[in-house]
């Protein structure tokens, strides 16, 4: 039987955070330099939860030093590491080595400059609810099921909890306060799930401009 949520939380929970940072990047990480991914998960992390990175590096560290035994592979009480696409050989010594970045960032209280999101995990562990107005209302889908952009706008405030609406629109303040020139603001909405181009041939900085006013109920697109 799988792991139930505590006992995955207690053991694993923070890990899988860390792992889930390599989604889509290489793990790279030597005992010198932090890999792309890692960058990402510790800029986020500190300004976020800065007491789940000592929690990441214990989890991983015990992890490498206790693999799961044959039993609980057996019963499939265990966590099930994701492919980072290293040799397996090489994989224990790779934990260790994030676990041993992780210790040395908390040792050192030296938090990453916060820039802009560099890996797709960042994008959505920054910005959680664009990617769900993005991901689940702007897909190659939407002119077909809401006709225009004012409509999903509507739908999506119609069905969501006004906190959540309000979360969105500080979301939106916060990347439109990053100044990022216009090719940045369409890898932003590409990245938080956007399949369609803006309406109008407004650019991609102007409808994220636009947006906190359709979502307050102000105009149409």
């Amino acid at each position: 039987m799988p792991l139930k949520p505590f006992p995955h939380d207690r053991d694993y929970g923070e890990m899988e955070q860390v792992l889930d940072a390599y989604l889509g990047e290489t793990a790279d990480d030597t005992p010198e330099e932090r890999s792309t991914a890692l960058e990402g998960y510790l800029r986020h992390t500190w300004h976020t939860r800065p007491w789940a990175i000592s929690i990441a590096a214990r989890q991983l560290a015990e992890f490498a030093k206790y693999p799961p035994s044959d039993v609980r592979i057996r019963l499939g009480e265990y966590f099930h590491l994701p492919d980072v696409e290293l040799p397996q050989e090489e994989v224990q010594g790779w934990l260790e080595c994030v676990a041993g970045h992780l210790r040395a960032s908390v040792d050192s209280a030296e938090a990453p400059e916060y820039l802009p999101p560099q890996t797709h995990w960042e994008w959505h562990a920054r910005f959680p609810e664009l990617g769900q107005l993005f991901g689940g209302w702007f897909s190659q889908g939407m002119p077909e099921e809401f006709g225009d952009y004012a409509r999903a706008v509507a739908d999506y405030r119609a069905s969501t909890a006004p906190g959540l609406v309000s979360r969105l629109i500080g979301e939106l303040h916060e990347l439109l306060g990053l100044d990022l020139d216009e090719a940045d603001y369409a890898v932003a909405t590409v990245e938080l799930g956007m399949e369609v181009e803006p309406p109008d041939s407004l650019s991609h900085g102007a409808w994220l401009a636009a947006l906190p006013g359709l979502l307050a109920g102000q105009g149409g697109d």
